[in-house]
């Protein structure tokens, strides 16, 4: 069976996705602040004014005196609270096992999750490079102290958390519940691809550069990763890549809009959305590629792939 098809296995009622997202978005608001609200309630004993600070809107990390390393823990933590609350609730409420909406095979593909991460950071490092040479005046060394080393630790151990969130909810359980509303491939990527780019319009660099400028980025990072999951019959690649860019741009690179905050060895002072853009694109094709290559997706697919 097919990773999208195992969506016809299940119960699929709308009423069930809704509150499957409901439970997820619950589960990242409360259990997921509860380490933040720990360090508030601490905060608060012995400053009452830390209340009213974090009320007006001020950076609470700062104001609670968290680093930026054990920030950057904080806000990962919500990701792992959302992921748990899908895997226990999976099951009773569509009938389906957890693997069964991560992948087709019968256990999770380690190889490709590896594999795809390690091609995904290769483009990426080789990315950052060309842009340094062209424009060396918008990066400055950042950080080479010992917090780096702690920061690396903590990206390879939680990083992978929070790309899976994101992997299992979109190109897992969302482009499965779209692929039983009408059975077109093409219909479950670009719909995945569009909710994905708009889940991150809340993100600091939107703010930033404007809304109009940093969606088609992600709109096409869904895409690619999308296309990844349909030919691999499966997210592990997807999230192998996803988990790998990630912890690229927090422990190499950092900004003023940056949605973690991280102490990276490099930060990036302009932002060229054209440029961007055609990075990704670029590293896009060629990663769906080496992959294509590596894991003989031309005889692994179906023709009807994109039908």
């Amino acid at each position: 069976m097919e990773h999208l098809e195992n969506s016809f296995k299940g119960k699929n009622n709308l009423w069930r996705y809704i509150v499957m997202i409901a439970a997820i978005f619950a589960a990242t608001n409360t259990i997921g602040a509860i380490p933040v609200l720990i360090a508030v309630l601490i905060k608060s004993v012995s400053n009452y004014g830390v209340l009213p600070q974090i009320s007006s809107g001020s950076d609470y990390m700062s104001i609670l005196g968290i680093g930026q390393n054990m920030g950057f823990v904080l806000m990962l933590f919500p990701f792992i609270a959302g992921l748990a609350a899908y895997a226990l609730l999976v099951m009773p409420l569509h009938g389906r096992t957890f693997m069964q909406t991560i992948t087709g095979a019968r256990k999770f593909r380690w190889k490709h999750f590896c594999i795809s991460g390690a091609v995904w950071m290769v483009l990426m490092g080789i990315s950052l490079f060309v842009f340094m040479l062209i424009n060396p005046g918008d990066f400055t060394v950042n950080n080479t102290g010992p917090s780096l080393i702690v920061l690396i630790i903590l990206s390879f151990a939680l990083i992978p958390f929070q790309a899976a969130f994101e992997e299992v909810i979109f190109r897992g359980y969302l482009m499965q519940g779209f692929t039983a509303v009408l059975p077109a491939r093409l219909f479950a990527l670009l719909s995945t691809a569009a909710l994905f780019a708009a889940m991150h319009s809340f993100n600091p660099e939107v703010k930033e550069y404007g809304f109009l400028t940093i969606m088609p980025q992600y709109f096409t990072f869904g895409l690619i990763f999308g296309i990844a999951t349909i030919f691999d019959n499966g997210i592990e690649s997807a999230l192998g890549a996803h988990a790998a860019n990630n912890i690229f741009l927090c422990i190499m690179l950092t900004s003023k809009s940056s949605a973690l905050q991280t102490p990276a060895l490099f930060e990036q002072h302009t932002y060229n959305a054209g440029s961007e853009l055609a990075a990704m694109v670029i590293s896009g094709i060629i990663f769906l590629g080496i992959l294509w290559k590596i894991f003989g997706w031309k005889t692994g697919v179906k023709p009807r792939a994109f039908s």
